[in-house]
C-alpha cells in the first residue's frame, strides 16, 4: 500500500517512508475500528490509501509550514491572531472529504455492541 501511496503523491524518493507509513498505518487502524473488523478487507486497501493521500495533503505532513486552522480572532491593537484547530473535521473545511468516506466504509462495518 506504500507504493500505491507514494504514486498517489506524486513522491518518487524513500526520504519520506517513514512518515508515509506512521499515516498509513494510523488510517488504516482507525478504519478497522470503525469497521468492526480484525484484518483490512481487501475491497478497502484502496480507499485507506485514498483517504490517507487525502488526510496527508489536508494536514501538510511533509511541508514545512505545517497546517494551520482557520482564523478565528484577529486583534489589531498590539496584533494578535487565533487560529481553530487544523484537525478538527468541524472546523477545517479541508478536512471535509472524511465524511465522504463514511458510506463506503458504512458497506463494510459489522453490527457490534
Amino acid at each position: 500500500m506504500l507504493e500505491k501511496l507514494k504514486l498517489l503523491l506524486g513522491i518518487t524518493d524513500s526520504s519520506h517512508d517513514a512518515l508515509l507509513q506512521l499515516e498509513l498505518d494510523t488510517v488504516v487502524d482507525q478504519i478497522l475500528s470503525y469497521c468492526r473488523l480484525k484484518t483490512l478487507p481487501e475491497g478497502l486497501e484502496n480507499v485507506a490509501v485514498t483517504l490517507c493521500a487525502d488526510l496527508h495533503r489536508a494536514s501538510g505532513n511533509g511541508t514545512e509550514s505545517g497546517a494551520n486552522g482557520p482564523v478565528q480572532s484577529i486583534k489589531m491593537g498590539d496584533t494578535s491572531m487565533q487560529f481553530g484547530s487544523a484537525f478538527s473535521v468541524d472546523s477545517n473545511a479541508a478536512f471535509g472529504f472524511l465524511k465522504n468516506y463514511l458510506p463506503v466504509l458504512e458497506r463494510f462495518r459489522r453490527v457490534g455492541w
